[in-house]
């Protein structure tokens, strides 16, 4: 891992994007890229055309309003923009990572993320954002859209960064799993860190021996390894495990038809990342 890209925006989850950030850069040494994304709103854009039947003379004075307004909204939106930047860069160097550079970009988020993401081996994002509802608990808008569209590696942060001194990796045996794991096996992030690798559902002969080679991967590449299957549903055993072993990131595939995957990405989207208190790393 070379290179971070972390998404930030001016929610209170801010901090703790920049905190993981800086987490992983200390542990990989890669460098790290704060990313501020202005959506279309926030940007100049023709007036939407409020006139009526207003006369010609007052139509013609109340766009030309408008359209200073809009202006004006699109220039505080930059200004706030490059703030929130600067003082999440002053954040990281603070906190010895170097180098740190800033980017900001116009429209869609996915579309920027699309465009600069091929630098990045790492996207770090916080599970909710500046649009949240954080009284109904509801996830930031555009997680699952970055996770669907995404080639690389999309960590999660949640709200506070506590120190990550084991992992879980809930396996079911998928193409997106078996990525994960060897990333993992490879790679500096997760160097010296504990992993239980779980499986959850009824014990059958593929399932272990898939569990046991991935398990096998990971202690090949250095890792105190505790491998396992748990009956009952995902959601349930994968909570339970998080809170009775200390677990401090929870890594998961993004897709396919299974039901664990389906916790993350699927018609039960939101509700394993609402409710597990860790961040979660997810692979497609």
């Amino acid at each position: 891992m070379t290179h971070i890209l972390a998404l930030i925006d001016g929610s209170m989850y801010a901090s703790s994007v920049c905190d993981h950030a800086a987490w992983a850069a200390s542990k990989t040494g890669a460098s790290v890229e704060l990313l501020h994304v202005l959506g279309r709103r926030d940007t100049a854009s023709r007036p939407v055309n409020l006139s009526g039947n207003l006369t010609l003379g007052a139509r013609s004075e109340l766009l030309e309003k408008l359209a200073q307004h809009d202006a004006e909204r699109a220039k505080l939106a930059k200004e706030r923009g490059r703030i929130i930047l600067g003082a999440a860069k002053a954040e990281m160097e603070a906190a010895g990572v170097n180098p740190v550079t800033t980017r900001l970009r116009h429209g869609d988020i996915v579309e920027a993320i699309h465009d600069v993401e091929a630098e990045a081996d790492l996207i770090i994002l916080g599970k909710r954002g500046e649009a949240a509802d954080f009284a109904k608990g509801h996830l930031g808008s555009n997680l699952e859209r970055i996770v669907r569209a995404a080639t690389k590696p999309v960590l999660a942060a949640s709200r506070a960064f506590q120190p990550m001194e084991r992992a879980l990796i809930a396996y079911d045996g998928g193409a997106s799993g078996d990525r994960a794991v060897a990333h993992l096996a490879k790679g500096r992030l997760l160097a010296g860190t504990p992993i239980d690798i779980v499986s959850v559902g009824e014990e059958t002969p593929e399932r272990r021996a898939k569990l046991d080679n991935a398990a096998t991967l990971l202690s090949a590449g250095g890792h105190d390894v505790t491998a396992g299957i748990v009956p009952g549903k995902p959601e349930e055993a994968i909570s339970q495990r998080i809170a009775a072993r200390g677990i401090g990131l929870l890594v998961m595939g993004a897709y396919g038809h299974s039901r664990i995957r389906n916790l993350v990405i699927g018609s039960t989207t939101t509700e394993m990342l609402r409710s597990c208190p860790v961040p979660v790393m997810l692979f497609r």
